[in-house]
């Protein structure tokens, strides 16, 4: 709603005063001092799920300059900036605050067993294309034949499971670790953002659970106790 219709011409003057008095004012009542450049990385930070050097070539050395500033900012919402320069892939996650009761901007999704198989699957096919210098990729059928391993045998349920695996797949892809190639119909690459998400120790509870499974000393159907955070919608 645009209220400076209903203002007096004295108060209208003001407005404009103080918006000329600051260095970044970039609209009419602007109280911020970030660059309009900085402003765009730290909307695209919120907006998430990533933003990469790659596809965001533009943004990416914006971030490094005015990183400090960006932090700042964020940390006032509570929350983190996690960069990793070697990958140029930076993003957003809550800020452990301790004892301390915040609130939550972001929203963490639980993920069933068969998400974190199809995760820890996807961070090793992405290890493993870094080390030999090939995009990871992979597709609809590879992910659905990577899945099937964990059905069980005594399950007669077969387009119930099917129906899981495929959950999963489009679980992965909403959260933006699979980014569809263009000119495929099935085919995906996995973002580097998946090596940063989780750390050393959650990666050896998924190893651990994958480890179960393969021995079938777990059930296909238990919920394990990982979880990843999305940006605010």
């Amino acid at each position: 709603m645009n209220w400076s219709k209903d203002l007096p011409d004295d108060k209208l003057i003001d407005i404009e005063e103080d918006a000329q008095n600051s260095d970044q004012a970039l609209y009419m009542g602007d109280s911020g001092d970030l660059s309009l450049d900085a402003r765009r990385v730290l909307v695209k930070l919120l907006a998430g799920p990533s933003l990469e050097g790659r596809l965001h070539s533009k943004l990416w050395p914006i971030l490094i300059r005015d990183e400090s500033l960006i932090r700042a900012r964020l940390s006032e919402l509570f929350l983190e900036l996690v960069i990793d320069r070697d990958l140029q892939v930076a993003f957003t996650r809550q800020a452990n605050t301790g004892e301390l009761d915040v609130p939550r901007l972001l929203r963490r999704a639980k993920l069933r067993f068969l998400d974190s198989i199809l995760l820890l699957h996807l961070r090793q096919h992405l290890t493993q294309a870094e080390a030999h210098g090939d995009r990871a990729v992979i597709s609809i059928e590879e992910m659905i034949e990577l899945l099937k391993v964990y059905e069980q045998d005594d399950n007669t349920d077969h387009a119930g499971f099917e129906k899981r695996v495929h959950a999963s797949i489009e679980k992965i892809k909403k959260h933006s670790i699979l980014r569809k190639i263009r000119a495929t119909d099935d085919r995906f690459e996995i973002s580097p953002t998946l090596k940063l998400l989780f750390s050393a120790e959650e990666i050896q509870t998924l190893t651990k659970i994958y480890q179960q499974m393969a021995t079938g000393t777990l059930p296909s159907e238990v919920d394990n106790d990982e979880s990843t955070e999305e940006a605010s919608e």
